[in-house]
């Protein structure tokens, strides 16, 4: 990709200097394959394919559930649990 955005548009396993430069050591057979597989791409288009499917992926975090109006409220007895309660993380001792 390096190669590619430097303006070659028909990177080659030579084109490995640019990895070893950065002290990255890319196995010869992975490497090879991943040239085979993108020659005659433009990187553009596979940048936009790769966005395309990158948005379908969840992006972590809980997911927000309001309460609606009149729904239940908690049962008797039970009391909400705080953020140190019994989850063995605590910041603060």
């Amino acid at each position: 990709m390096l190669a590619a955005l430097g303006g070659n548009p028909s990177p080659s396993a030579k084109d490995k200097r640019i990895l070893d430069s950065v002290g990255i050591k890319a196995d010869n057979d992975q490497l090879n394959k991943v040239i085979s597989e993108l020659n005659g791409k433009s990187i553009e288009d596979v940048i936009a394919q790769g966005f395309g499917k990158l948005v379908s992926v969840p992006a972590g975090g809980a997911v927000a559930v309001s309460a609606a109006p009149g729904s239940a409220a908690p049962a008797a007895g039970s009391t909400p649990l705080h953020p140190d309660d019994d989850t063995g993380f605590d910041l603060f001792v």
